[in-house]
């Protein structure tokens, strides 16, 4: 066998050649000096890092407190928004700011979890209030009684709440309580009135209108023929009252019928003188409902003479 030729001694296998570059790079990285782990470069990455983790988490909490703060913000707004006017109602009537009103039937804004949505007081339902008493019905109450007239009648003093007066200054001459409360009316009648100053007392007063006042006075008025005569009426307002009318006959014989305009109790009384003249004044006690009253009838019922046998009035006053 023939020997192989012997490699120069200048010349390197290409296995021998790797082997040796990959050594000298070994040797190379084993020359490469390591830094140890708590050096400063090391130190400083830590603290970077750190540093970066709580500016991002410092970020991650301001971003939820401003979330959080507009959320209150907005719920604050929502829960402070007035409500709104309404405008105003027919007939000037101003309209009423903040009326509470019945929720619709569609929500008009959406409800916040766990939140409770505005309530609003229910509107107040109209009272009409405790109901009125029922009046109280008045029955109708008349008494009468008859006496001789004073020598003289103080008409102010008897007449406290109105008082009338006729025949002052002939026929057609009337006075009656200045600022009195009219209710006492003289409904006319039948006959025509004369006026005489023969009456045997006298009148007198101190607030009459038109005269204001009169010291003394003996006139009055009359009427002549059967079935002629006075007719008078006393508004009632459901309280006791006392009316006192004063009256005569001469040659004759006078009825006086007394009734209540709402068909209650009737009275009558008659004053009789055959040969010349008679007076007297009749008290009538009465109550009766407000807005009726009291009707007086003063007639000539029967005559002695053929010369105007008659009925005569002076005055009539009421308290």
């Amino acid at each position: 066998m023939a020997e192989e030729p012997a490699a120069p001694t200048g010349a390197r296998s290409p296995s021998t050649r790797g082997t040796r570059r990959r050594g000298s790079a070994r040797h190379r990285s084993y020359l490469r000096p390591e830094q140890p782990s708590g050096s400063p470069a090391t130190s400083r990455a830590a603290r970077r890092s750190a540093r970066a983790g709580r500016r991002r988490r410092y970020a991650m909490e301001a971003l939820a407190a401003f979330a959080g703060l507009l959320a209150l913000v907005a719920f604050v707004g929502w829960w402070s928004e007035p409500a709104r006017q309404e405008p105003p109602q027919p007939g000037g009537l101003p309209a009423v700011v903040g009326r509470p009103s019945l929720p619709g039937p569609v929500p008009t804004a959406l409800a916040v979890p766990g939140l409770r949505p505005r309530e609003r007081p229910p509107s107040p339902s109209p009272s009409a209030g405790p109901p009125s008493p029922a009046p109280v019905a008045v029955p109708t109450t008349l008494t009468v009684s008859q006496a001789d007239i004073p020598d003289t009648v103080h008409l102010t003093e008897t007449g406290r709440r109105d008082w009338m007066h006729w025949g002052l200054g002939g026929a057609g001459g009337t006075v009656r309580k200045r600022d009195g409360t009219g209710e006492l009316r003289d409904l006319g009648g039948r006959g025509d009135r004369s006026g005489w100053d023969g009456n045997q007392e006298l009148f007198r007063w101190r607030d009459g209108a038109p005269v204001k006042s009169v010291e003394a006075t003996a006139e009055g008025v009359y009427v002549c023929g059967t079935g002629n005569g006075f007719q008078l009426a006393v508004a009632a307002d459901g309280q006791p009252r006392t009316a006192t009318v004063y009256l005569g006959v001469w040659m004759a014989r006078g009825r006086l019928d007394l009734r209540s305009s709402d068909g209650g109790p009737s009275r009558t009384v008659r004053l009789e003188e055959r040969h010349t003249s008679r007076s007297a004044q009749v008290t009538i006690r009465f109550q009766a409902p407000e807005g009726t009253r009291l009707l007086l009838s003063w007639t000539v019922e029967e005559t002695f003479t053929p010369h105007c046998g008659n009925v005569g009035l002076q005055a009539v006053a009421l308290r």
